[in-house]
């Protein structure tokens, strides 16, 4: 998927651009790094322990110094652009994180106020250059709103996710289908000719649940419906490994570098098209809220809480017998009260003469 805009520079500015072209390899390393995000982040916070807020502000500073040697660069080059993607990722999780985790923000809340976040970020960058293009990052302020987009998606991407988790008590497995369907609809979609730019971002931000999903299912114990029990540090190690081969491949081919108007998006973009498939893409997200509602109704424990620690939180879904049936049932039951001598009741237990029976033990 491919994106493109009518203020397209010419030659010589073109290749000046400062992401890569939008192939297969982008959308295969960009899964890769939100898997690492997520696996990365818990690995650090929970592993070794090192705390969430504290691992917050280490990324931080490896985000401003990533950053910082992307923004030097006057080209796009594999290396410092995927590198920031990686960091970015890790960073934007745990923002997320510390205002569910320690701040105790809803995640339909903080969903709410990333999407309306990313929304103003997007519209101040229209309406200063005009294009949200990818295709046209040729300056300082466009790059500086590419990042910041891309923090925020990666923000909103992990919030959503997770509120998918909490709505539903789906495993990480089958939460990986829901944003694989809209994405393959999406893609369908700006083949038949959808707005290419509308369709990259909304891709983009739906490979952040995706991936951190299916990292979130390696990891997880190998029990049923939960994962391979491959742990976040293996996972880690694979998809990096994994990032690291890809990144050294583009370096050495170049296969991902923009040059002049050698973008194959207007071959897909059909304006006269654009509000039909739009509305497509609607119904799908529609489609989609009405499943989770459907699923959150159902009873069901809280997969993402049971993914984070020994003592996962129930939903509150659950119905009086399911809530109970972990409790023995009493083994007398009493239907009348009277007074007796001494002032005990009859037809109450006492505590003193036998404890075990108020337990339910024999």
């Amino acid at each position: 998927m491919t994106t493109d805009t009518a203020t397209r520079s010419a030659g010589r500015r073109a290749l000046l651009n400062k992401v890569p072209e939008v192939t297969i390899w982008f959308w295969l390393i960009k899964i890769l790094c939100t898997t690492v995000g997520e696996s990365f982040a818990d690995w650090i916070n929970l592993q070794l322990g090192v705390g969430l807020v504290a691992t917050a502000v280490i990324f931080t500073v490896v985000f401003a110094v990533a950053l910082g040697w992307q923004m030097s660069t006057r080209q796009y080059r594999p290396a410092a652009y995927w590198l920031t993607v990686v960091v970015v990722s890790v960073t934007g999780t745990l923002y997320t994180d510390i205002l569910t985790d320690q701040l105790g923000v809803p995640l339909w809340l903080s969903s709410s106020v990333f999407a309306v976040a990313l929304a103003a970020v997007f519209g101040v960058w229209y309406a200063r250059e005009r294009t949200l293009s990818i295709h046209s990052i040729i300056s300082l302020p466009r790059e500086a709103f590419y990042w910041l987009a891309v923090l925020v998606t990666f923000a909103l991407g992990t919030a959503t996710g997770d509120w998918t988790l909490e709505l539903t008590g789906w495993s990480p497995g089958v939460s990986v289908l829901l944003p694989l369907t809209l994405i393959a609809i999406i893609a369908a979609c700006w083949r038949l000719g959808a707005n290419p730019v509308l369709a990259f971002w909304l891709v983009y931000i739906l490979t952040r649940p995706l991936g951190a999903n299916l990292g979130d299912w390696l990891a997880a114990p190998k029990v049923p419906d939960q994962g391979l029990g491959l742990g976040t540090l293996v996972t880690s190690l694979i998809f990096l490994s994994a990032i690291l081969a890809t990144v050294v491949y583009l370096t050495l081919t170049k296969t991902d570098i923009i040059e002049g108007h050698r973008a194959r998006t207007p071959k897909y973009h059909r304006p006269a098209r654009e509000l039909p498939l739009i509305a497509v893409m609607a119904v799908a997200a529609i489609a989609a809220g009405s499943l989770l509602s459907w699923a959150s109704a159902q009873p069901h424990t809280n997969a993402a809480a049971e993914n984070e620690g020994p003592n996962p939180a129930a939903n509150a879904n659950l119905t009086p017998e399911q809530a109970t049936s972990a409790f023995p049932k009493a083994d007398a039951v009493f239907t009348s009260v009277r007074e007796e001598p001494g002032g005990r009741e009859a037809g109450r237990a006492n505590p003193a003469e036998n404890p075990r029976r108020l337990s339910g033990t024999n």
